[in-house]
């Protein structure tokens, strides 16, 4: 039964939703307050009408998904109960911290709304409505914490996003806000830390910034993400950011003793102790930081090299994330990376180049 649902917000989350949503025959209103990415959402047919005024929209509704910054999620809940319903709304968001949000949905009394937290762990580098696509989540784990225990609520919602093809796990406000912190909100603030210090380094030394490009660029690619975003999401979460912060200062003063002592066999056990555990990490699951899955072609300076690996993969079909050439010098050959949406593409890929005889290297 096709029903009518209401996106708030048409970024990168709530575009891809929009779209997914929409591949359930499902009928779309799109509300945004960048008149911009209403209209391209408009424009594209991934909504059906343009909602200018949400609550109004929502005596239409039977669903609401609110892909908004997080302050601005728990405002529009606390209005909820202000707003005349003539039918049931199932209202969920996207939020990456839930305490605040489920808190406030707790104290929904309109009978009319059932709300069920939501949390799709899967984004990218970069923001917006032109950043939205439909395969975003496609085996992303789509976290679900019911206010209420009401499974018939909870199945409706996972019909209305089985396009996404996403993994949904059921937990608890407080389990998803710790975990989260753990892999995704904290390694944040420690790549933004790196990159201030290599900032402050580059006053020392110009050439920082050009050594910089390859290693340190890859692990501080999450650096790159939405500021204003990151900035409420620490913000919602500090009760847990703070004691990472304090365990984090002690780990660096721990290490820097190794150093200073010359402690070589603890400084081994902690290297081999932090590889084995990062290597026993899934290969293949999308977790809460967007996975990259690269290849690494090697190739001459030669003129076409570029668009010959290229056309092998365009001919057979497969989409391209990224392209980066990591260093090429006259005569002699250089390092094509390319990255891809999945890690079939990326192993598909591999072999389409080795049959063309490159030697080509898969990113783990």
């Amino acid at each position: 039964m096709n029903k009518t649902v209401v996106v708030a917000g048409l970024g990168l989350i709530g575009g891809s939703l929009a779209m997914n949503i929409k591949k359930e025959g499902h009928f779309i209103l799109g509300h945004d307050e960048d008149v911009q990415s209403l209209e391209l959402a408009y424009r594209q047919g991934v909504i059906d009408e343009k909602a200018e005024d949400l609550y109004e929209a929502l005596s239409r509704a039977d669903a609401l998904f609110l892909a908004l910054p997080i302050t601005t999620t728990v405002q529009v809940i606390r209005k909820l109960n202000n707003v005349t319903l003539t039918k049931d709304l199932l209202v969920t968001d996207v939020s990456s911290v839930k305490n605040e949000v489920m808190k406030e949905a707790s104290l929904l009394t309109n009978d009319r709304i059932t709300f069920i937290g939501g949390h799709p762990m899967s984004g990218s580098h970069k923001n917006g409505f032109t950043a939205a696509k439909p395969h975003l989540f496609e085996n992303a784990i789509y976290v679900l914490s019911p206010v209420n225990d009401r499974d018939e609520k909870t199945k409706e919602l996972r019909e209305l996003l089985e396009a996404t093809k996403a993994r949904f796990v059921t937990l608890s406000p407080q389990e998803h806000d710790e975990m989260t912190a753990v892999i995704s909100h904290f390694p944040h603030l420690i790549a933004s830390s790196l990159v201030q210090q290599a900032k402050k380094w580059q006053h020392t030394h110009p050439e920082l910034k050009n050594l910089a490009a390859g290693g340190f660029r890859d692990i501080t690619r999450i650096a790159s993400s939405n500021p204003p975003l990151w900035q409420d999401i620490f913000f919602q979460n500090k009760q847990q950011l703070v004691p990472m912060l304090e365990d984090w200062i002690q780990e660096m003063t721990r290490l820097k003793e190794y150093l200073q002592y010359d402690s070589q066999e603890e400084t081994l056990r902690y290297l081999t102790e932090a590889k084995t555990f990062r290597d026993g990490l899934p290969v293949k699951e999308k977790g809460a930081i967007p996975g990259f899955y690269d290849i690494f072609v090697d190739i001459y300076d030669q003129p076409g090299t570029i668009h010959k690996v290229i056309e092998v993969l365009a001919e057979a079909g497969i989409s391209i994330k990224n392209i980066e050439i990591l260093e090429i010098r006259e005569g002699i050959t250089g390092v094509l990376r390319i990255s891809f949406p999945t890690g079939k593409e990326q192993e598909e890929s591999a072999l389409l180049l080795r049959r063309k005889n490159y030697e080509v290297v898969i990113e783990q």
